[in-house]
């Protein structure tokens, strides 16, 4: 049987600029559990302590205004739109791009290529990450890579809201509309947030709800086909 080998300085590598000097912070919740507002209080933090930030969107989320983050109680802070988050240097500009020492993201859960930026900026640009979004959609199932980034996180803050319903604790999104799509941009007009007792009766409702419309639809899909038979 081999023996184990331990590592000594011999094999450990010397310093490289910033690689790996960076870091990754994470906040997540429901919808309206103040994750946007957590995230402007951590980048306004950081602005004052004198470090350089950049805040970066999803393009796709455009309810309070197309160029900055706003909470939902209408405060707001400029920052880049972009449809992925790879391409953030490039559209920043690289010179601008090196400078900067905090990005901030917000709806994060819309980004496919959040894991390979976040690796990119914390392990070889020496940069910190503060990613904002949905760990969840309302379905309670994972939504986009933010549970992917995870591991490789310094710190996760797990935020919750007050249930709409009996004001307890809300830890899930429950989506007031019969629509089935995963990313449906919406606010209070279509999300709510609420505990796990309401989540689960209110979804039985939700639920037959829909069964009775799928059905209204069928029957009256059929009348038109017996109607257009007829002509």
């Amino acid at each position: 049987m081999a023996a184990l080998r331990t590592l000594d300085s011999g094999d450990v590598t010397a310093d490289e600029g910033l690689r790996g000097a960076g870091a990754i912070h994470v906040i997540m919740g429901p919808m309206f559990s103040g994750k946007s507002t957590s995230l402007l209080r951590r980048i306004k933090s950081e602005i004052s302590l004198g470090r350089n930030v950049a805040m970066v969107k999803s393009s796709i989320d455009t309810r309070y205004a197309k160029d900055s983050v706003v909470t939902h109680d209408g405060i707001g802070f400029p920052c880049w739109a972009l449809p992925d988050l790879m391409s953030f240097p490039d559209m920043f500009g690289q010179e601008a791009y090196n400078k900067l020492d905090v990005i901030g993201i917000d709806e994060a859960q819309f980004f496919g290529d959040l894991y390979e930026f976040c690796c990119k900026v914390a392990d070889e640009d020496g940069k910190t990450v503060i990613v904002a979004g949905l760990d969840g959609d309302y379905l309670r199932r994972r939504f986009g890579a933010i549970l992917d980034i995870i591991p490789i996180a310094d710190s996760v803050t797990k935020l919750t809201a007050r249930c709409e319903v009996c004001g307890q604790k809300g830890f899930f999104t429950l989506r007031k509309t019969c629509d089935t799509k995963t990313e449906l941009i919406g606010g209070a007009d279509v999300y709510m947030p609420v505990c796990r007792k309401h989540y689960v009766n209110n979804q039985i409702v939700i639920k037959a709800a829909k069964k009775v419309l799928d059905s209204d639809k069928a029957r009256a899909g059929s009348c038109v086909e017996r109607l257009s038979a007829m002509t």
